[in-house]
């Protein structure tokens, strides 16, 4: 639960906090519903390498106990440190995209990472964080007079764009719609108005058929299977003929841990990343499936009671963007594997294989915790205390 913050005596202690008030601050309920979806993915990818915590099990506990080690020392900064230092961490970000297009590493057809020696450094995933802290500065203290001049939206729509587009080039489609869209909670929360959101839309959907030109010809190869996946169900419809099968396969109670046939026998593909969930439902049912989602539900819920009670407009957007984006992970990914959406590579967040996302996912998370640490500390538009 949300625990209500000890009552300050004085303005200074409601706007300097000592490490000790901080973290008595910190809310262990969230982290607690972090390390349970994460301990899903712990017991999952064990049973994907058949009994063993090698290749994947072992390494995902090391990054998750340094991605929590990170999110607590992120929730303990000030949250004035990050609003002062969004537009550099976006800037870094974006060089790193430009990095990887330059010299990045190429895995599976796609050149997304660049290669540090002991992690795959993949700054797609950075720049999801960056880009809500760079908005969350830029719509911070801004009034709807402000919001309501389409100039004033110029620059933020260039934010999101400019690295929307080089993701696209990687070529990453569910990174860059997850950008996009993540973005577009951020812009509503600001006050945008919603007859700004219907135009951008329309436009969107007119730029259907140039946008099909540009895309790649496995991508419109998936798109026409989401549409009609019988027409190539030993080709590109593979996966996800297989995804639903196994779905199916698991009924009410599942097949038991272990003993799901699909991945055991592998015909189920990238069952440690982006089919995880399918494993996961195989084995424990559509009950397992509803528990696990039930946690991540419980997650956002924390996430967006934390939005709410901040007292600064910074603090509110970071909280709501980052919720979002993780609402977007899970929600696009258990899409994907029913056939619900085309299937674009979106990981299932905690659960599916993988270092960078998870870093990244625990380090948004660090930032919500610090916009409840710090939820009634007031920000000046220069990310100051109040003037």
């Amino acid at each position: 639960m949300l625990r209500p913050m000890p009552r300050m005596p004085s303005r200074l202690n409601r706007t300097e906090m000592s490490v000790r008030d901080k973290i008595w601050q910190i809310n262990w309920s969230l982290i607690a519903v972090l390390s349970a979806i994460a301990c899903v993915g712990f017991a999952t990818l064990y049973s994907a390498a058949q009994g063993s915590l090698d290749p994947w099990a072992m390494k995902q506990m090391v990054r998750f106990a340094i991605g929590i080690s990170i999110m607590i020392g992120i929730a303990l900064v000030d949250l004035r440190f990050w609003m002062r230092n969004a537009y550099i961490m976006y800037v870094i970000a974006f060089i790193l995209l430009v990095a990887v297009e330059l010299r990045g590493t190429i895995g599976m057809g796609a050149q997304r990472w660049i290669d540090l020696g002991f992690i795959q450094l993949q700054p797609s995933e950075i720049m999801k964080i960056a880009l809500i802290l760079a908005l969350a500065r830029y719509f911070h203290g801004a009034g709807f007079q402000e919001i309501g001049r389409p100039l004033f939206l110029i620059p933020p729509l260039i934010m999101v764009f400019a690295p929307a587009i080089l993701v696209l080039k990687q070529p990453d489609l569910g990174t860059a719609m997850m950008l996009v869209l993540s973005s577009g909670a951020l812009f509503f929360m600001a006050g945008v108005r919603v007859w700004k959101f219907v135009l951008v839309i329309a436009g969107g959907l007119a730029a259907i058929p140039l946008a099909w030109q540009f895309l790649r010809e496995y991508q419109k190869k998936r798109v026409l299977i989401f549409l009609d996946p019988e027409n190539d169900p030993l080709g590109a419809g593979y996966h996800i003929t297989q995804s639903k099968i196994a779905l199916g396969s698991g009924g009410m109670f599942g097949k038991g841990y272990m003993m799901g046939t699909q991945s055991r026998l592998n015909f189920l593909p990238e069952k440690q990343t982006d089919f995880i969930f399918t494993m996961f439902a195989e084995e424990w049912g559509m009950m397992g499936g509803l528990v696990l989602l039930g946690l991540y539900a419980l997650l956002l819920a924390f996430g967006y009671a934390i939005a709410m009670r901040c007292r600064s407009q910074f603090g509110r957007l970071v909280a709501h963007g980052i919720t979002t984006t993780f609402f977007l992970y899970f929600f696009i990914n258990t899409a994907m594997v029913m056939g619900l959406v085309p299937v674009v590579g979106v990981p299932l967040p905690l659960i599916s294989y993988g270092g960078t996302a998870m870093l990244s996912l625990l380090a948004g998370w660090g930032l919500v915790m610090s916009a409840y640490i710090h939820r009634d500390v007031p920000i000046s538009r220069r990310g100051m205390g109040e003037e």
